[in-house]
């Protein structure tokens, strides 16, 4: 299986108060076709800085970031937004929708935003089925719960057909039984050949991830799963 993200002794330095601070140190991390990988850590550990890294918003001071093959190193904005839009499914924390459209049209967005034409015939529709979400479609964000929300979130990440998805804790402020369904959702993604990245400080994730990385004062670590 090809790696979708490769980070490689990845470092962050800022400078805070005139010294440096390292919110990132020597962090390495692969997620492959097919892979569900999950990143744990408090808030205030790294994860974000990490994530921004991943994604290309960001870059490192030292090491290497690679995106579905691509080094991330040297790219212009402009290209680095190109790749995003093109491999990267992104879901936010919180839902991150737009409370003017429909549940739809909301899906729908990235692929307009991403100057691809005409809609594949039911695509957003499809998706919104697929996480069972098929009958709000024309409902606006303001009548659904919370966890249909995250659910809209992650239809609207698939639309431009992703290599990769990346998930910035999709499962805070959720109940458990609605934190498992979305983590259910991000594990039969991976088992279609998606990769999944999951940054989360919650835990319902650990038993159907393939990896786990945990995250504690900007240094990441492999944890050995049982």
């Amino acid at each position: 299986m090809a790696n979708l993200i490769e980070v490689k002794n990845v470092g962050k330095r800022y400078e805070r108060g005139g010294r440096p601070f390292w919110a990132l140190r020597n962090a390495t991390l692969a997620v492959a076709e097919g892979e569900f990988v999950t990143l744990l850590g408090r808030s205030g550990s790294g994860k974000s800085t990490l994530l921004n890294i991943i994604v290309g918003l960001l870059s490192p001071t030292e090491g290497e970031a690679v995106l579905c093959s691509t080094p991330l190193s040297g790219l212009t904005d402009e290209a680095a937004s190109e790749l995003r839009n093109r491999a990267v499914g992104y879901v936010p924390q919180g839902a991150g929708v737009l409370s003017t459209l429909t549940v739809l049209d909301n899906v729908r967005l990235p692929w307009y935003l991403a100057h691809r034409g005409p809609e594949p015939e039911g695509r957003a529709q499809q998706l919104l089925e697929e996480v069972g979400l098929g009958d709000l479609a024309n409902q606006y964000p303001s009548a659904l719960s919370g966890g249909e929300l995250r659910r809209v979130a992650i239809a609207r990440a698939l639309m431009c057909e992703p290599k990769v998805i990346v998930a910035d804790e999709p499962t805070s402020s959720l109940d458990a039984q609605t934190a498992r369904e979305v983590v259910s959702i991000f594990r039969r993604l991976a088992d279609k050949g998606t990769g999944v990245l999951m940054v989360t400080h919650d835990t319902f994730s650990v038993d159907v991830s393939d990896r786990l990385y945990d995250m504690a004062e900007g240094v990441l670590t492999e944890r050995a799963k049982a």
